[in-house]
């Protein structure tokens, strides 16, 4: 177990190597600039990207937010589990996302789909829409050639299949996101 241990933490260590810095500074630049021109920020994956997705929009939304004193208009689309539930048994699971972007999201904000896979059926379908609706999409995603590469304007992909290995690596993408202005508040303004 100690040998497995260690061999989980060099991969884990590699994949977080991995990150494109140039990408993700790409991705802070487009939050600044929707935060400037007042633009809305969705975020949405499934499962422990959901979570991921949930984490985000909590420390943009208030740790961000706080630090610089302007308000991020982040939400995460995973957290209305009604409205979810709703969607998937009205309609189908693959617009649970769409729905509530089609209420809410306007030309110029942000779509953030969050996959290891890149092809969850919902997400996919998410960005299609957002990219038809001149939203800016974004994709976080793993090492695999996937659809939502195809759809964003801009994608972080890790160098890693491994679920867990990858959800991690995301997380670390989205606290640089969050970090670069609680840690840089003159920064941002």
């Amino acid at each position: 177990m100690r040998d497995w241990i260690a061999s989980y933490l060099r991969a884990q260590q590699a994949a977080h190597a991995g990150i494109p810095v140039d990408s993700v500074l790409q991705l802070i630049e487009l939050l600044r600039e929707a935060l400037h021109l007042d633009r809305q920020i969705f975020i949405f994956g499934n499962g422990g990207s959901a979570a991921n997705a949930a984490h985000f929009a909590t420390d943009l939304g208030k740790g961000a937010s706080d630090r610089i004193q302007r308000p991020f208009r982040v939400v995460a689309l995973t957290d209305n589990l009604s409205w979810l539930t709703a969607l998937a048994n009205d309609y189908s699971y693959e617009e649970i996302f769409v729905r509530p972007l089609r209420n809410f999201a306007r030309p110029g904000d942000l779509a953030i789909g969050l996959s290891v896979s890149g092809n969850s059926p919902n997400c996919v379908r998410a960005l299609e829409w957002a990219r038809q609706n001149g939203l800016r999409t974004i994709a976080l995603v793993g090492a695999k050639p996937c659809r939502m590469r195809d759809l964003a304007e801009l994608v972080i992909a890790v160098p890693e299949t491994h679920y867990g290995r990858v959800e991690d690596a995301h997380m670390t993408i989205l606290h640089l996101a969050c970090y670069a202005f609680i840690e840089n508040p003159n920064w941002a303004t």
